[in-house]
């Protein structure tokens, strides 16, 4: 049996702890900024002249602006300004099931082909990261802030869930509602270069994930996957990981195939290089 630890330097990679975002409190002020933005980085011109549409996004119908030609890129967008939801004469559409700050970043994206923090080609490392991403300082040079990349706004607090998740989760699982397969990609390749999540938060964002997805989903849920068994070392060790498995659930199913699949890999690599007797 493993040993139940609920120990909180239970950590993937680099040590980081959750903190609740005010973003949320700067929302107002945010989006009043992004909707001026996006007018000045249009990328189709032509789309200044379509209609404007009005958007009622949360539970409070936070208030966002967008023209109609940009939204229809959206596969989504598109069948509902064709529906009767949108209202030919005032163009006004409601998200209430949706999360304001996820659904900014969906537009940011819309307009510009990238959301904050964008992904950056560091071109000294030709390595990409994110921008304005924070350097955990180095133990051995306290007074110079030096080290590895942290996380930036790795996490969000989602009020439908009342808990702290990942945000380009979040954001993953918005893309897939909205049928944006290429917001899809880039929220994944953004997640990646996370580090320091802790494994309560691995764990609730998988779940979320397994939840707003379909099973025929092979990108997000794999890459949760592949996270557990690449630091299962991390995981055994958890008493979170114990308690969420024995809570059980399709997520856990799926580790255990895939805990299958890679034993099944490393064995048959060492039969490979076995010399075969008689």
């Amino acid at each position: 049996m493993f040993k139940r630890s609920f120990r909180s330097s239970d950590r993937v990679e680099k040590s980081a702890r959750l903190r609740k975002s005010n973003t949320t409190a700067r929302d107002p002020q945010k989006l009043s900024k992004l909707q001026q933005s996006l007018e000045e980085t249009l990328p189709v011109k032509r789309s200044l002249t379509s209609p404007i549409v009005t958007l009622m996004v949360g539970q409070e119908g936070r208030l966002f602006a967008a023209h109609e030609e940009v939204l229809c890129q959206s596969p989504f967008f598109e069948r509902v300004c064709r529906d009767q939801y949108l209202d030919a004469q005032n163009k006004r559409i409601s998200l209430p099931d949706e999360e304001p700050e996820i659904f900014s970043a969906v537009l940011e994206y819309l307009y510009k082909g990238d959301y904050y923090p964008r992904l950056l080609h560091n071109k000294h490392r030709n390595s990409w990261e994110l921008e304005d991403a924070v350097r955990s300082p180095d133990p051995s040079e306290p007074n110079n802030p030096r080290g590895g990349r942290g996380a930036v706004e790795a996490t969000m607090y989602v009020p439908s869930e009342d808990q702290y998740l990942l945000r380009d989760t979040v954001l993953y699982c918005a893309a897939e509602r909205f049928g944006l397969e290429e917001l899809k990609r880039l929220s994944l390749r953004k997640q990646g270069l996370q580090s320091g999540i802790d494994v309560a938060t691995i764990l609730r964002s998988a779940q979320y994930a397994y939840d707003n997805t379909p099973d025929t989903d092979s990108r997000l849920r794999a890459h949760y996957l592949a996270l557990i068994i690449r630091c299962r070392k991390t995981f055994k060790r958890s008493g979170t990981m114990q308690a969420e498995m024995e809570k059980g659930g399709k997520l856990f199913f799926d580790l255990f195939v895939a805990m299958c699949n890679h034993l099944d890999d490393v064995v048959d690599m060492t039969n490979s290089h076995t010399p075969k007797t008689i």
